[in-house]
């Protein structure tokens, strides 16, 4: 029975025992003692003697025998929560009362916080849904929590692999120019770094005695073989050979096969000849000097073409089994915010860096406006398919994830929600599969689930310390 009710109940008897007492006066029964019993208050509940926040709601001793110190209605203070009435004109139980900060720590009666706060009860009734551990909360307190809910749908998993990387040359175009023979520069083409050249395109003109040796052979071979052409068929044939043999020295030495035809066309020897560009791209180095002299397989220009590069990504180990050659990727970077560059995974470098435990991968990119340049820092984003099909998903805000355990709230309607352990599967999207534990069309709460997960964690450990009905704790 509320102890407000009580005091009322125990006023009214004593004025009706001083009314009583008016026509049968005796020494026990003064008006003056029934008046000044009928003025002192009822406790509200006892509170330990030492000040700990220890309560019981009848008179108590301590582990020291002192007496428990009444708590009295004091004036002007806010009245303590009463239950409401049940919907069938009942009281409605009061289990505990809790701290009103939502801090763990419960009352068995009414009291206030450091801040004069009441703590706020919590009924028998709150807690009661449709099954072991279904949590029944109020519309308001919905509301008030912001919770949010959404349907288990079927969906394809797409995951997005987030990494860094920098740009890199197609190691595939790159060309070099080292001659095979040694000489000196007589005149340089092609002068600076950064040039742009197409093949073909004249680099240098070089002297090389062994040049001008193998022109005069090849001319002297040639006029031999012309003047045999009556003699004997074994020398002719000889005469010719020398010839294609001289002739064949100067291709194996990368002389254009214009420059040959001249010589064959003039039957001039030259003193210098022109060593041209093998590929189409940018001058990226080059060692060449006016008047330099080089030995054989001195490399004097390195020429890239850019119009195709690599991005080197350094993807996460536990990403590598996402990574497939062929899907597609998208780079950005620093240089050109908003822009975003288009390109596909083409190899999976087969080693793990035992420092960062990332993986290469390459990544061929289209630069025909040369935009991309090499060594320039860029993130990538490729999309990798996690799953073949569709498959059931909730958003990743849905599920309550303990290491050991993942548990989803299902909106049950009317406020009632059901803890459920579900078996996830790969992520991706912001979603995440559900092998197990859920059915298409059910609703999950997406927003403000931890709240309600702790607000049931809470009355489920209270309600297993709960003192039977009858007993003080």
């Amino acid at each position: 029975m509320n102890p407000r009710r009580v005091t009322r109940v125990h006023i009214l008897a004593l004025i009706a025992a001083a009314l009583i007492g008016g026509f049968l006066p005796g020494p026990h029964h003064s008006a003056i003692d029934i008046a000044a019993a009928a003025a002192e208050p009822a406790p509200l509940y006892y509170q330990d003697p030492s000040g700990k926040p220890d309560y019981s709601p009848t008179p108590k001793k301590d582990a020291e025998g002192r007496d428990y110190m009444p708590v009295y209605d004091e004036p002007g203070e806010a009245a303590p929560a009463t239950p409401a009435p049940a919907a069938g004109g009942g009281e409605r139980k009061i289990l505990y009362y809790r701290n009103p900060m939502g801090l763990p720590d419960t009352s068995p009666v009414p009291k206030k916080d450091s801040m004069g706060m009441d703590y706020i009860p919590v009924y028998a009734d709150e807690g009661s849904g449709t099954g072991p551990g279904t949590l029944a909360i109020s519309p308001e307190r919905i509301q008030m929590l912001g919770v949010r809910t959404e349907a288990v749908s079927l969906r394809s998993m797409v995951r997005t692999v987030r990494a860094v990387g920098t740009v890199a040359a197609d190691e595939r175009r790159i060309g070099v120019v080292n001659p095979k023979f040694e000489g000196w520069i007589e005149q340089l083409h092609v002068s600076t770094t950064g040039q742009a050249v197409r093949r073909g395109d004249a680099l240098l003109e070089v002297y090389s005695p062994d040049l001008v040796l193998a022109q005069r052979e090849y001319l002297v071979a040639r006029s031999a073989a012309a003047d045999m052409a009556q003699a004997d068929p074994m020398a002719r044939d000889n005469a010719k050979a020398i010839a294609a043999a001289a002739l064949s020295r100067l291709k194996n030495w990368d002389i254009s096969a214009d420059q040959l035809a001249r010589l064959q066309r003039t039957g001039t020897a030259t003193r210098t000849l022109t060593l041209t560009a093998p590929i189409g791209g940018i001058v990226m180095d080059k060692t060449a000097l006016q008047g330099l002299h080089f030995g054989a397989g001195d490399m004097l220009y390195r020429i890239v073409d850019l119009s195709t590069v690599w991005l080197l990504a350094d993807v996460f180990e536990q990403d590598l089994a996402q990574i497939r050659p062929g899907q597609s990727a998208n780079i950005t970077v620093q240089a050109y915010p908003g822009r975003v560059f288009e390109g596909r995974v083409a190899f999976v470098y087969p080693t793990v860096n035992a420092q960062t435990r990332t993986a290469r991968v390459r990544i061929e990119v289209p630069n025909p406006d040369l935009l991309l340049k090499t060594e320039m820092y860029a993130t990538v984003e490729i999309a990798a398919p996690s799953e073949s099909a569709t498959v059931l998903a909730v958003p990743d805000s849905a599920v309550l994830d303990t290491g050991t355990k993942q548990t989803v709230l299902v909106d049950r309607g009317e406020g009632r929600f059901e803890p459920r352990a579900v078996k996830l599967g790969n992520r991706g999207g912001g979603y995440v599969a559900v092998l197990d534990g859920l059915r298409d069309g059910e609703k999950v709460v997406t927003g403000a689930n931890f709240l309600i997960d702790a607000e049931s964690n809470l009355r489920a450990a209270l309600q297993a310390f709960t003192a039977p009905e009858g007993k003080s704790p």
